[in-house]
């Protein structure tokens, strides 16, 4: 069960300390922390962003006592202790995610991309009824959106992750974001005319089945893929629709598997709309796995589409 008032709390002390830390990528972190002197924590940043192992003393006033009664803490073998949840800035905002390494199959996800996909929503620039976050995880998506477009209701944060939606509600009321929290897979169990959708869906090939990380069959776009469907079909069109998917794709001699599964469904769909390359080598360390044994690189991508009133 998460503690929410009790985590909204410990994040209030650490905004109130100016904690700040931009969460990096598994393999930067574990290179990071496995240097001569890292393997002791010393500052904030150390317990709360690189997830090093802590005696209390050198916390400020409050903060450990405040880590126990959120349960955002275990004791470690030596005596010392350890946060059982890292910690992420995104400009002035803080936001709850798993520790590392993020090995659980319920583990929430917050790294580079997450700071790629809030990019794309602050240029969006769209305005909508009503607005979900799709496999929502931390909840970044959803909170950004509600700062920088006009929403005329609580944004709906969607996730079949259970544990993803107990921190997307503690990020979203520390954000002091209305939000609409729905257990669902996909779109299925969100009620409703839906006239906004944006998702930074799952896209690798994961062989343990990590919710944040297995985007399925097709070098991990079947996820994604699956995403756009529902969400073209779900969208309001006499009122207008959007769609904004963050994703990423393992390219094989340049094809694209995530475009060729969504391409006929686009065209269907009488949607204008954009697909482009925001950066051509993501994740390169996953290319070790052998289910990326003839994948060249993994790119992010961003697709845009509008739908009926907009599109026209």
């Amino acid at each position: 069960m998460t503690k929410v008032a009790e985590l909204k709390a410990l994040l209030s002390q650490l905004a109130a300390l100016d904690y700040r830390f931009t969460t990096v990528t598994p393999e930067t972190h574990a290179l990071v922390n496995g240097r001569r002197g890292n393997e002791r924590a010393r500052t904030l940043r150390d317990v709360f962003g690189w997830n090093r192992s802590f005696y209390p003393e050198i916390l400020p006033t409050g903060v450990f006592d405040a880590m126990r009664a959120a349960d955002a803490c275990r004791a470690e073998a030596d005596g010392s202790w350890r946060a059982t949840w890292r910690v992420a800035s995104l400009g002035h905002r803080l936001f709850l995610h798993s520790a590392f390494p993020t090995l659980e199959a319920d583990a929430v996800f917050f790294g580079p991309d997450s700071y790629r996909f809030a990019r794309a929503i602050r240029s969006l620039g769209a305005t909508a009824r009503r607005a979900v976050d799709v496999g929502c995880g931390s909840g970044v998506g959803g909170v950004v959106l509600s700062h920088f477009a006009g929403l005329a209701s609580p944004v709906v944060l969607a996730d079949i992750n259970e544990r993803a939606l107990g921190l997307a509600r503690v990020n979203a009321e520390a954000a002091g974001v209305a939000a609409e929290v729905v257990q669902s897979d996909v779109l299925r169990d969100v009620d409703g005319a839906v006239d906004l959708i944006i998702a930074n869906p799952p896209y690798l090939a994961d062989e343990a089945g990590r919710a944040y990380r297995d985007g399925g069959a097709a070098r991990g776009a079947a996820l994604p893929a699956r995403m756009v469907k529902e969400a073209l079909l779900r969208l309001d069109r006499d009122g207008g629709g959007s769609l904004l998917v963050y994703s990423g794709v393992a390219l094989q001699a340049e094809q694209d598997p995530f475009w060729s599964l969504i391409a006929e469904d686009l065209a269907h769909s009488g949607a204008q709309y954009s697909y482009e390359e925001l950066d051509p080598d993501i994740f390169a360390g996953e290319l070790s796995q052998p289910v990326y044994a003839e994948t060249e690189r993994i790119a992010a991508v961003l697709l845009q589409a509008t739908l009926g009133s907009r599109a026209s």
